[in-house]
């Protein structure tokens, strides 16, 4: 175990981007809400949300 390195990798290079978006605060709290009943933190039931969003989108 003496031998292992601690891999530090810079940020943005790990498959993921951060950004900003502006949305409602009824839209947050609603998001929090759904959030603490499914035990996942803000930011992993976005990211479900999306990708579930991305593969079900249709465009007209």
């Amino acid at each position: 175990m003496a031998n292992e390195k601690l891999i530090i990798k810079k940020r943005g290079e790990d498959g993921y981007k951060n950004f900003s978006i502006r949305i409602s605060n009824e839209t947050v709290q609603k998001l929090d809400d759904i959030s603490k009943s499914a035990n996942l933190s803000r930011n992993e039931l976005i990211q479900i949300m999306l990708d579930y969003a991305i593969e079900n989108c249709e465009i007209k």
